[in-house]
């Protein structure tokens, strides 16, 4: 029994710590038989009178009364009452709120989380693929939950190497998690250091260290990726979690073919993409069905010709076979459709099947940036630009820091007319990345349209100064200092004429100067050699002259631009 120091009233439930009438501690305690009967309810009709359980007297009708109560006079509402009720009430929400904060990981569902760079312990740079690939691995894991926002290999790569705070990255990043890693290879052994630290406090959420031989990678990174997601509380259908653990080889000699060929991939210079095919040809020679290494091949000879390895005659049949044998494998590989997309609009120029394979590849993953970017450059080509500026900014929501994504977003608003705004992004981008040289190869036909021709030869001289061509930038301010813009256009005309790689570029500077038959003359060459830029003459305010000329209405249509 308890008793209320203040009111002296007397209660038989051991578990009440307050008095309900003045809120004051209770006191263990006798029972005086002098003190009147206190309002403890039995929940049965029995004569026994040890009390079962007790329950505070209410106007409730279904209350059941030890005999002789009813008797008693009923005691008047009292507020008091129903404060110090309410203040039980609290008491009792928090301890089970408490209970569950502590043994519950003391965590709500992670939402947002940034995978960090794995640190390759040893710093063996023979093993370098091997921290790198895991890292990406588990981005594109993690990346198939709906309800997390994972931040792109792009936003996170630029911190490897780098002394971070975790608090400082959590702001910039925008992100509730960081999760950090370690890699340890010794000869055949292979650890693994994982933690999950709380971005706002820095404080560790969960830690653990994995132990597998060389051999066992391949079922190590489902097991990371099951665990992690369970730890950021992600609540799993049965289709979402064969998709974070799906694995697509069961070679792991493959397997590791495959992430150096991601490793070289990165770095999108002609030399790294031509190892990093060489590598996914090997991981391909070791297992036939390897659809995802088949995608990456695609994606790689896409690649090589954009950055100028190889021609596009010599890459995109290449890349589209690889393409269909990986669809061929695995219809629902969203990387797949979206190389497909950018393959037909930009080297078969048939763009409703484009339309059609980059819609495709973001039903199927709509948290992929490359597929929403893909989808944004056909629709700029199309002229929709308003659903193009939608797509570009939604790939930048996913991947806000891809220098491509910036810049081509920058692009797509040159080809609407809107030329302020596509400066402004450019600069955007550089701020980013100073030393990225296509993004002053796309300002430059920004400030030439607009008139602003001193900042266009800055902008022209600065691109093959960055590819360590001085002597290209020097030519074109001597140039420019001596001629003006006529002569610039006069000396560019003449240097991509004899170029089959630039004849697009000779054909703006020959529009410029009203040499017509020219201009189309090296359109047409460009067409036949399937260059990049043939696909934006729907758009590109540099050929405005030429339209109203049938030979440029003839190409439209070969194009894939009926009139």
């Amino acid at each position: 029994m308890k008793r209320c120091p203040e009111c002296r009233r007397d209660y038989y439930d051991d578990t009440l710590l307050y008095c309900l009438d003045d809120g004051n501690a209770l006191l263990d305690g006798p029972a005086s038989m002098d003190e009147p009967a206190t309002a403890i309810l039995h929940t049965t009709d029995t004569v026994d009178d040890t009390p079962t359980r007790s329950q505070i007297h209410t106007t409730e009708q279904n209350a059941v009364l030890p005999l002789g109560i009813s008797d008693l006079p009923k005691r008047n509402f009292d507020k008091r009452l129903a404060v110090s009720a309410l203040f039980l009430v609290v008491i009792a929400l928090s301890a089970m709120l408490g209970y569950r904060y502590l043994f519950s990981g003391g965590s709500k569902q992670i939402e947002s989380i940034a995978v960090m760079p794995f640190v390759n312990e040893g710093g063996d740079a023979d093993v370098e693929y091997l921290s790198d690939g895991m890292t990406e691995t588990l981005i594109n894991s993690l990346s198939q939950l709906p309800n997390l926002n994972v931040q792109a290999r792009s936003s996170v790569f630029r911190y490897k190497g780098k002394d971070t705070d975790t608090k400082a990255i959590g702001k910039e990043l925008n992100v509730q998690a960081l999760l950090n890693g370690r890699v340890v290879q010794r000869g055949d052994d292979l650890i693994l250091y994982l933690e999950l630290v709380d971005a706002q406090t820095g404080k560790r959420i969960w830690g653990d260290q994995y132990n597998r031989k060389q051999n066992e990678l391949i079922t190590l990174q489902s097991e990371i990726a099951r665990d992690v997601s369970s730890k950021l509380k992600s609540k799993l259908s049965g289709a979402d979690a064969a998709k974070v653990e799906k694995s697509y080889t069961a070679n792991p000699e493959a397997y590791q073919f495959y992430l150096k060929g991601r490793f070289y991939a990165a770095r999108r210079t002609p030399p790294e993409v031509k190892k990093a095919i060489d590598s996914y040809l090997q991981a391909i020679a070791l297992d036939q069905s390897y659809a995802l290494a088949f995608a990456a091949l695609a994606e790689a000879y896409y690649h090589l010709s954009s950055y100028g390895g190889a021609t596009p005659h010599e890459a995109f049949p290449k890349a589209k076979e690889a393409t269909l044998r990986a669809l061929s494998l695995d219809n629902d590989l969203a990387e797949a459709h979206s190389s497909l997309c950018g393959i037909f609009s930009t080297y078969d120029y048939d763009f409703d099947r484009a339309e059609r394979e980059c819609r495709r590849g973001i039903e199927l993953s709509p948290n992929d940036a490359a597929a929403h970017h893909f989808y944004g450059l056909l629709l700029t080509r199309l002229g929709r630009h308003e659903e193009s500026f939608a797509e570009f900014r939604r790939a930048l929501e996913i991947e806000p820091l891809s220098l491509v994504i910036n810049k081509n977003y920058g692009e797509s608003l040159f080809y609407a007319r809107r030329y302020e705004e596509s400066i402004e992004q450019l600069k955007r981008t550089l701020e980013l990345d100073a030393n990225f040289a296509p993004t002053y190869l796309s300002l430059a036909p920004a400030y030439q349209v607009m008139g602003r021709y001193a900042e266009c030869i800055e902008a022209l001289a600065k691109y093959p100064e960055l590819l360590n061509q001085p002597q290209s930038g020097a030519l074109i301010r001597e140039t420019f200092a001596k001629d003006g813009w006529q002569g610039i256009r006069q000396m560019m005309s003449k240097e991509t004429q004899l170029l089959s790689t630039s004849s697009y570029s000779a054909a703006v500077f020959l529009a410029g100067l009203g040499e017509k038959d020219k201009a189309i003359a090296a359109l047409n060459n460009a067409y036949e050699n399937r260059l990049y830029r043939v696909g934006h003459i729907k758009v590109d305010p540099r050929l405005d002259s030429l339209r109203s000329d049938p030979r440029f209405q003839e190409l439209m249509r070969k194009v894939g631009f009926p009139q």
